[in-house]
């Protein structure tokens, strides 16, 4: 018998509706907090080499987070987004990565740009919108691109690249299907990691984005960090169902919870997605169970919506020492040896940031070149227009007049 409407045809003589709850999710830990493999975790194939280089990301990330937001508070930038607290989720996903899948990020994923190897240097040049900035000084701090790395540029807009991601992905499952049969001829070499938060699940686009990877097969890991707030909004208040996962299952999706801060999950958590919209040629959605330790941003006030002891709780989980004490365990971790390696980096993080201030801004006419071939018509008035207002005010603009040609 045909199934036009593609449901399942199981068969049941209850009158009853399906709670939003019934599937009950489990969230997958496997670390506990004593760095411990929990008895009874499945095995994860995670390397001395790798494990270390997630800690080192981890490391330099919160002491970033740490300086830059102190910079913007000092007013030498002028906005930051920390990764405080969900460190473990954003690096440890990245880690199971390979180097040519793409990453679509949301503006809390600096970790896994870090990890792939995006420099020091290059941080601070695109916080200061320098001419040294690969943006050229277009985008606001945290915006980041790399062509080099595979790390889409960030955009603003909330949950634009989800649909972009399921795009891009299917693009790269095309390379792989045989034009007679329209089968996959081959495994699916590069996949694309979208990462967003719970928040960002609330807009439209999330579900055309999610519908159409379903129904084409697009090879997108959707990473979904559920973090408890949307700015102020807390998940109660955005959502009635069973946090993103049961949406996932919703849309034919394979999906999976995992403990957020548990970095050991997340890695063998993405690891198998990745297996699966590899050799599968089909989208699949992890959800990422953290808390959001600091402000939504610079330009928020976490006090206003929930209380220190709710904060307080969740600190004392923090991500790092928890993989830290692991590494201590396994013997691949000396404490002193790290303390030393913090301080170095702390010293080498504020040099960088001295230095990045100082690097001139971009030549104005960097502001519309390589956006089209010839400027059109409408934009070259605007440029026009916006070096005369320069020219007429030096003073306002000490850093641009003296370079205009």
């Amino acid at each position: 018998m045909t199934n036009p409407n593609n449901v399942s045809l199981n068969l049941s003589h209850a009158l009853e509706f399906i709670d939003g709850h019934a599937l009950n999710i489990p969230t997958i830990t496997l670390l506990d907090q004593n760095g411990q493999l929990i008895e009874g975790a499945s095995n994860v194939d995670l390397d001395k080499e790798t494990a270390l280089k997630i800690y080192d990301t981890m490391r330099f990330i919160r002491l970033l987070d740490e300086r830059m937001q102190a910079a913007q508070r000092q007013g030498r930038i002028s906005f930051y987004m920390q990764c405080l607290g969900e460190e473990a989720a954003v690096t440890a996903s990245a880690a199971a990565l390979k180097p040519q899948d793409m990453i679509m990020a949301q503006y809390r994923e600096q970790a896994a740009l870090a990890y792939r190897g995006f420099t020091l240097e290059q941080f601070m040049n695109q916080m200061f919108s320098n001419e040294k900035d690969l943006g050229k000084g277009r985008q606001m701090p945290i915006h980041y691109g790399s062509n080099e790395l595979n790390y889409l540029t960030i955009s603003s807009p909330l949950g634009t690249q989800i649909p972009q991601a399921t795009g891009y992905a299917y693009g790269q499952k095309l390379k792989h299907i045989d034009a007679k049969t329209g089968e996959l001829s081959s495994q699916i070499d590069a996949v694309t990691i979208c990462y967003f938060g719970e928040g960002a699940a609330s807009e439209g686009d999330f579900h055309a984005g999610l519908n159409m990877a379903a129904v084409h097969g697009s090879p997108v890991i959707f990473f979904a960090r559920n973090n408890g707030y949307a700015i102020s909004t807390p998940a109660d208040e955005q959502f009635k169902g069973d946090g993103i996962a049961a949406r996932g299952v919703g849309y034919g999706i394979k999906t999976i919870r995992v403990d957020g801060g548990d970095a050991i999950a997340v890695y063998a958590a993405t690891q198998l997605a990745r297996d699966i919209a590899s050799k599968n040629g089909e989208p699949v959605l992890i959800e990422s169970i953290a808390y959001r330790l600091g402000a939504h941003s610079t330009s928020d006030d976490p006090t206003g919506y929930r209380s220190k002891d709710e904060e307080a709780q969740f600190r004392n989980n923090c991500p790092i020492e928890r993989f830290k004490k692991w590494l201590v365990n396994q013997g691949w971790l000396d404490l002193a040896e790290d303390e030393a390696v913090k301080e170095k980096l702390r010293e080498d993080i504020l040099n960088a940031l001295k230095v990045a201030e100082k690097v001139a801004k971009p030549p104005l006419e960097d502001l519309i070149s390589d956006v089209y071939d010839t400027p059109i018509p409408a934009l070259q008035k605007q440029y026009d227009a916006l070096k005369e207002h320069i020219l007429q005010h030096p003073q306002a603009y000490p850093s641009t007049a003296g370079r205009i040609k």
